[in-house]
């Protein structure tokens, strides 16, 4: 079953973060990751509790493949320099 690892990213660095962009795909690529959305056009149509500022989905072939990319070394690595360059949250959801 599927499974996506949904990001909402406040850059306040976006140079910086253009590095993590190109390293982040390669490994999400080994663990079956294909980015379904990056960036783009946002329109929140109900909240009063969250304002997302930039939203990346990547989707995955399953949860554990989801969590084995976020939790693997090369990830690991990898990940101050989007923590350096934005305010993030990240979660992994199973599909349906």
């Amino acid at each position: 079953m599927a499974a996506y690892l949904i990001a909402d990213t406040d850059l306040f660095d976006p140079a910086h973060y253009e590095e993590y962009k190109v390293r982040a795909k390669a490994i999400a690529e080994k663990y079956s990751g294909q980015y379904l959305a990056r960036g783009g056009q946002l329109k929140v149509k109900e909240s009063d509790l969250w304002s997302p500022t930039r939203l990346v989905i990547v989707r995955f072939d399953s949860f554990e493949q989801a969590n084995k990319f976020y939790d693997s070394p090369e990830y690991q690595a990898i990940l101050h320099y989007s923590k350096d360059a934005a305010k993030r949250t990240v979660v992994v959801l199973e599909g349906i």
